[in-house]
């Protein structure tokens, strides 16, 4: 598929098309990873893991976290 760039203030820009989006279940806002390889420009769809409100909350370290919370099985 033939597309032009576009300026879009300091920054260019290419439209894709809403099929190519749908095909990778994508949509506004989502990240995408974006490299270059020898004259390409690639651009990926990035696998984010879901991970578990209780692996999260394993994880957390900030303030207001209980001394005493135990989670049950």
């Amino acid at each position: 598929m033939l597309v032009k760039i576009q300026k879009c203030g300091n920054s260019y820009l290419i439209r894709i098309p809403k099929s190519f989006l749908k095909s990778l279940s994508l949509n506004t806002n989502d990240e995408v990873d974006i490299s270059i390889d020898e004259e390409k420009i690639i651009i990926s769809k990035i696998n984010k893991k879901n991970i578990s409100l209780k692996k999260r909350i394993k994880k957390y370290t900030g303030q207001n976290l209980s001394k005493d919370f135990k989670w049950d099985d």
